[in-house]
């Protein structure tokens, strides 16, 4: 996906005077989801970094200045929680939201609450797909307001 490379965030970045904003790196392997994710966040006044899997998601934290993270749990390559808990290992001061949309075949078997582990490893907020925007915006709002009273010298 060659939209959420580096260069071409930092081009998109000066074109659009979007510097002053908060940054969210949006981590999934979905393109629809990632593509759904970054025009709200953009229409509501957000940098959008777009990663389509867990290693593009890495180099792009270890290369960008993000305010938020939202990461999917499943993804190829980065299975369940490896990738929760990667990401918060690599960057634990910055809030993370986990994405689930995760269906199991049985739907008459207890399924394990995936979200809910994704909290237990590190994640501020978590969302289950499909979300609303309005639940997107008030999680991405939330996490960053609670990030700021926690570190008032970086807000």
């Amino acid at each position: 996906m060659p939209r959420g490379s580096i260069s071409e965030s930092l081009k998109r970045e000066a074109q659009t005077g979007t510097a002053g904003l908060h940054h969210v790196l949006i981590v999934d392997d979905d393109p629809m989801v990632c593509m759904a994710i970054e025009i709200y966040l953009q229409r509501n006044h957000f940098r959008v970094t777009i990663a389509d899997g867990g290693e593009a998601g890495l180099r792009a934290l270890e290369n960008e200045q993000v305010d938020l993270m939202m990461i999917d749990i499943f993804m190829p390559r980065m299975r369940g929680f490896e990738s929760i808990r990667i990401f918060h290992e690599h960057a634990p001061a910055i809030p993370l939201i986990a994405m689930s949309g995760y269906a199991f075949a049985n739907l008459n078997a207890p399924a394990p609450d995936f979200l809910r582990m994704a909290l237990e490893l590190g994640a501020a907020r978590c969302l289950r797909k499909p979300f609303t925007p309005d639940a997107l915006l008030a999680a991405v709002k939330d996490c960053l307001a609670e990030h700021r009273a926690l570190s008032p010298q970086l807000g």
